[in-house]
């Protein structure tokens, strides 16, 4: 009897670990793919799926989108720069059977095909259009990894390229670059701003032909603006047009004076002492004639 128990009870484990072993389940962002004897049966939908124990072996295959970084390339680009580009693909099963049988690690070889691929795009394009057209690259290098990896049961869905680092010279030499053209747009603005200034004066000056009092309202203006500040010390401007009339009447003036004859000066007779009476010019003397030194007393 003790033995018929024994017998039970083995049986019941035996099953026990027989149900356990043959019970699978699939999760829902999975597919199973079952070998029977090495040979492949099917996929298996998700859900719980029986296998025969030591024949069927069921491998789960994920079916969500895998994020899988590529590793820094050193690049170089068409126009013999150096750089080194990173990027990230997105990819995912879409038939795990391929993914299974077609190869045998799906996810390293899709990060090595992805690494050459990289490098062989950017190398194709130079540096300017790196940097300014990733865009296009990330569609060329995702249409050379689709032609790959569908016959992997793969589809990549998106590829990225996530950073490029340049030589510390080349940005060096991007930085004066750009500060140039920063400077040609700043005088280019600065020269349109002249410009227009330029043409409102024109126009302001023809309003103030037109109108004499507008020059001397502009001027109180000034003044009032002036006022603002507080300062102690106002300085007027005189009307333009008075002083330039005022020089002019100066200055002819001036031209008038010089254009006179200049009359010869007169120059007086240089008296010396008269001989015998009668000066030294041969003209009588109006006074007493002199009759000698006066002598002292």
């Amino acid at each position: 009897m003790e033995a018929l128990i024994i017998i039970v009870v083995i049986v019941v484990i035996l099953l026990l670990i027989g149900a356990a072993m043959s019970a699978r389940v699939v999760k829902q962002y999975e597919q199973g793919v079952l070998f029977r004897l090495g040979k492949v049966v099917g996929a298996r939908v998700p859900g719980f799926q029986l296998i025969i124990p030591f024949v069927d072996v069921l491998h789960r295959v994920s079916l969500r989108i895998v994020t899988m970084p590529i590793q820094s390339q050193g690049i170089i680009t068409r126009d013999n720069v150096s750089v080194d580009v990173s990027a990230v693909a997105y990819f995912r099963v879409v038939d795990a059977v391929k993914s299974v049988v077609a190869i045998e690690n799906v996810y390293a070889a899709i990060d090595q095909i992805a690494q050459t691929t990289l490098r062989k795009v950017v190398g194709q394009h130079s540096l300017d259009q790196t940097l300014s057209e990733t865009d296009k690259i990330n569609l060329d290098i995702r249409k050379i990894l689709d032609v790959s990896t569908v016959e992997w049961g793969v589809e990549v869905t998106l590829v990225e390229l996530k950073d490029i680092q340049l030589p510390d010279t080349m940005k060096r030499a991007m930085a004066k670059q750009a500060e140039a053209e920063r400077e040609k747009r700043a005088k280019i603005i600065n020269a349109e701003g002249e410009s227009l200034a330029a043409a409102a004066l024109g126009e302001a000056s023809d309003i103030m032909m037109a109108h004499p009092l507008a020059l001397q309202l502009r001027n109180l203006q000034s003044l009032v603006e002036i006022g603002v500040d507080k300062n102690t010390t106002v300085v007027s401007p005189a009307p333009l047009m008075t002083t330039i009339a005022e020089l002019g009447s100066f200055l002819a003036r001036e031209k008038a004076a010089a254009s006179l004859p200049v009359a010869a000066p007169v120059i007086p007779p240089v008296l010396q002492p008269a001989v015998n009476g009668i000066p030294a010019n041969g003209s009588a003397a109006s006074g007493p004639p002199v009759t000698g030194a006066p002598t002292p007393d």
